[in-house]
């Protein structure tokens, strides 16, 4: 019997379905993409804020362990970077702090400022636990996949796409795709879903250039970063994002197709790391700047920027070393 299920749909919506489970708070995800869950707990004390999760299509994870006591509690999921197309996100409008890599954060209640060098705000959504001391929420596609599984058979052809099979509607196609990816692999025919999932993500992001622009840093300590941009006739720069080591932050988030972008990187002291011959108008502290002229006169400084995503693609990531852009 053929692994891959039928019925694979483009269409997406966010969809949180709550029903009582048998363990604290376990998130099940119905869809074909990877994804990655960060949580919020409130307390007497403030809000703690954890992540990141992962759960793969057709799988479910323990997000908070232990009894759900507490008043509110807060989800954010998004598809894996490793996905080509358009980020997925399942999330709400309670704004938040996050980390790219795993964190913690423990705020006091009003009190939530996202001060840490990388990390950034992310949108969460209220679960109603209804005061039950376990609780599972499935994130769902819409057209919805009929079972678990099928979710699981769509997720390894969404993953196979994306490192560049094709014509996997077909189940033998895809079926064949897989045997040709476990070989180059070498991946046994006991592996399980979790190392088919685990290896062909790894692959995926290899090459995976997510939607927006992202910046990369490839050195051992934090940059700094700003952009400038120009729509239409208008030019802005803004700045400063702060990077730390070996770590990438997601800087746009929507499409740049068809947007010229420029860059200006500093190392510590404001060394410059990435600069060019275009001048943009900064500031030593947060800006956001109209216009590209007489920064002087604006009581602004000039600083030179360097032209990205020269082939005006709708993503594009910025790879910062201490020599420049690789």
């Amino acid at each position: 019997m053929s692994p891959f299920a039928k019925g694979i749909g483009p269409a997406f919506l966010l969809i949180l379905i709550l029903s009582p489970a048998q363990a604290s708070l376990t998130l099940c995800n119905r869809t074909s993409y990877v994804v990655y869950a960060a949580t919020a707990a409130v307390s007497p004390s403030g809000i703690d804020v954890n992540g990141w999760t992962r759960v793969v299509p057709g799988g479910c994870a323990a997000v908070i362990q232990g009894d759900l006591t507490a008043p509110a509690y807060y989800v954010s999921a998004r598809s894996s970077r490793a996905h080509s197309g358009p980020p997925r996100a399942w999330n709400g409008a309670v704004s938040l702090c996050v980390k790219d890599r795993d964190f913690h954060f423990h705020f006091a209640l009003g009190l939530i400022r996202c001060t840490d060098a990388d990390s950034y705000s992310a949108s969460f959504a209220p679960l109603q636990t209804r005061h039950k001391h376990s609780w599972t929420t499935t994130l769902r596609e819409v057209p919805d996949f009929p079972s678990m599984a099928a979710a699981e058979n769509a997720g390894l052809k969404r993953l196979l796409g994306d490192i560049g099979f094709q014509n996997l509607r077909d189940d033998k196609a895809a079926e064949a795709a897989l045997a040709q990816f476990r070989k180059r692999m070498r991946l046994p025919e006991t592996a399980d879903r979790q190392a088919l999932f685990s290896a062909l993500e790894t692959e995926a992001m290899k090459t995976a250039v997510p939607l927006g622009y992202t910046i990369c840093n490839d050195t051992a300590k934090p940059v700094y970063a700003a952009l400038a941009q120009q729509k239409g006739s208008v030019f802005a720069s803004r700045g400063w994002w702060t990077v730390a080591g070996g770590t990438c932050a997601p800087i746009v988030t929507d499409s740049i197709a068809g947007t010229a972008v420029w860059l200006r990187v500093e190392g510590g002291g404001g060394a410059p790391l990435v600069s060019g011959n275009a001048k943009f108008c900064v500031t030593n502290i947060e800006f956001e700047v109209q216009g590209r002229e007489h920064c002087a006169q604006r009581g602004l400084t000039e600083a030179g920027f360097a032209e990205t995503n020269l082939g005006r693609k709708p993503g594009y990531t910025a790879h910062v070393t201490a020599n420049g852009l690789k």
